[in-house]
């Protein structure tokens, strides 16, 4: 049988419609370690979660903070893994709750910054692809991704396992039964999802070097994955920002044609984009939002409104798509984006 490469050349391609089989494997999987993991932090809840992550896995971290914050009112902060690795500085987290995600769990600032956190008295848990690593190995509990092998360098599949792992862990952790419900749905919103048409989108960014892609609340850390992968598979300029933090500066890039691309969510910060995109069209800038205005000019069509945090993932799986016809109408091979490796390794 010829390998995905072999047959199309796209793995990514492939790989992100094997999203909703790696959701699925999951929840099964994470049942036991997460179990564990909220008994023991509903017996001894920390005051804070800090998290430790690169990358995608960033962009999940940063999902997880507004589930974290949202759903159990407690402060995340990311944690800077120079402190440990570069500068040789530990951190006073006894009691804490420590969350590193990653893909490989091969990184060495990771790794130290996660035994550090551990030997300073954190509950330190690895969300990770490969529970074998030296990650998961330093982390007192693993909940694994289940997203299975990825072989393309720009991650999709092993984001959604992230975000939906960490939906998991905070409808576990508080008992919510209504997210619960949502994840059981999840998988089968992602393959539409993944096939809805975008195209409108190429027109706007295919000559673009420069965008901005704006999110709020649950669909923010969506906007950044979404900047990361249309650098990384593009060769775009895209870079994120909350809808209310783009006010406060860097609305001033805004020009003529200008392309910007906003992430709706489903919850009570949508009224804020919706003003700001009024605004952003009053300026003549490019705006496309995410709607369910089909086949109306600048809105890019999304799945009817389950759940407010799970209708946010479905985002990334039409952007994904999006960024695979992007970069073919670019000239560009997604599966080998220049200067960039499958497994990066920093301190």
């Amino acid at each position: 049988m010829s390998s995905p490469r072999s047959k199309s050349g796209l793995l990514m391609a492939t790989e992100l419609r094997e999203a909703p089989d790696a959701v699925r494997r999951q929840s099964e999987t994470l049942a036991r370690p997460l179990t564990k993991l909220a008994a023991l932090l509903r017996n001894s809840p920390p005051r804070v979660v800090v998290t430790c992550a690169r990358g995608s896995s960033a962009n999940a971290a940063t999902f997880g903070k507004y589930l974290i914050e949202r759903h159990l009112g407690i402060p995340v902060a990311d944690a800077a893994p120079s402190i440990v690795s570069v500068y040789r500085r530990g951190l006073m987290l006894e009691g804490q709750l420590f969350l590193a995600i990653s893909q490989s769990g091969r990184s060495e600032d990771l790794i130290e910054s996660a035994s550090r956190a551990k030997s300073s008295g954190a509950i330190t848990v690895a969300l990770v692809n490969d529970t074998n690593s030296p990650l998961a190995s330093a982390c007192d509990i693993v909940l694994p991704m289940e997203a299975g092998a990825e072989l393309s360098v720009a991650a999709t599949k092993t984001f959604v396992s992230s975000v939906a792992a960490l939906l998991n862990f905070v409808a576990t952790w508080t008992n919510d039964s209504e997210i619960t419900a949502a994840l059981d749905r999840l998988p089968d919103r992602l393959a539409s999802a993944a096939e809805l048409d975008w195209t409108q989108a190429l027109s706007a960014f295919s000559a673009a070097q420069s965008l901005v892609t704006l999110g709020r609340g649950p669909t923010f850390a969506i906007a950044q994955e979404a900047a990361l992968k249309l650098k990384e598979v593009c060769n775009i300029h895209a870079e994120a920002f909350s809808g209310a933090e783009f006010q406060h500066g860097p609305i001033a890039l805004v020009s003529s044609g200008y392309p910007v691309l906003i992430f709706m969510p489903t919850d009570a910060a949508a009224s804020n984009l919706a003003e700001l995109a009024v605004d952003l069209r009053r300026k003549r800038a490019s705006v496309l939002i995410t709607a369910n205005s089909g086949g109306v000019s600048g809105q890019l069509p999304v799945l009817a409104p389950d759940h407010p945090d799970t209708d946010a993932v479905y985002l990334i799986q039409s952007l994904y798509a999006l960024a695979i016809r992007l970069a073919q109408h670019r000239g560009i091979d997604v599966d080998q984006p220049r200067h960039l490796r499958k497994i990066t390794r920093t301190r």
